[in-house]
């Protein structure tokens, strides 16, 4: 009788030892697969982030001619405000002799100092520049596009009646059977936003939602 109790305590010992390694291996499995649904879980969300990067890439970027011209850079020397320096190379000037204080970003009814808003562009923003006798309803326009980065204003030397300025680049046209190219302006800012010297902010994702 005390070897058959022997007999079945063995049993059932080996039957547990048989359930934990069989427990122990189904464990290992699932853990298993959870490490491979996790795996790809980080690869379609890592191709989900590229395809959208691309896709943002491809619908964001510049269409059409870049026609604005490239210029020398004259330096990023600070001057004293009303202190005189050599002439620009370009006209408006995109780069050189500038004040230690840049203007805000908006819209402006009234002309602004070249060396301040120089410094504007040397941080990478951009300069409409328009000439004060263009329409009242292009000027509503040119509003549309200014914002924290893009600086808008009236000058009346302008060789044409817009000029399109970024660090070192600039872009004059005029208004044609009173429309204005609105796609060769974006077409600007996409191309030359942030392309300044100075660092000063982070990535820019667009300006009044183009």
């Amino acid at each position: 009788m005390e070897k058959e109790i022997k007999n079945n305590y063995e049993l059932k010992k080996q039957e547990q030892e048989q359930i934990r390694k069989e427990r122990h291996r189904q464990d290992k499995n699932t853990e298993t697969k959870n490490k491979f649904v996790r795996y790809g879980l980080w690869i379609l969300a890592l191709v989900i982030i590229g395809y959208g990067i691309s896709f943002l890439a491809q619908t964001t970027a510049p269409e059409g001619e870049d026609f604005s011209i490239a210029y020398d850079i004259q330096g990023q020397n600070h001057i004293a405000e009303g202190a005189t320096h050599p002439s620009y190379n370009s006209n408006p000037p995109s780069s050189g002799w500038h004040y230690a204080s840049t203007v805000r970003g908006r819209f402006y009814e009234e002309a602004l100092p070249d060396e301040q808003v120089i410094h504007n562009l040397e941080h990478g923003d951009i300069w409409i520049a328009y000439h004060p006798d263009i329409s009242d309803e292009a000027k509503d326009i040119l509003e549309s596009f200014a914002g924290q980065y893009v600086v808008v204003s009236p000058r009346a030397t302008n060789d044409g009646d817009i000029s399109l300025v970024a660090w070192g680049r600039v872009d004059t046209f005029d208004i044609e059977n009173g429309i204005v190219d609105e796609e060769r302006i974006r077409n600007f800012i996409k191309r030359h936003d942030n392309r300044g010297p100075e660092k000063v902010r982070g990535v820019q994702t667009g300006h009044g939602g183009f």
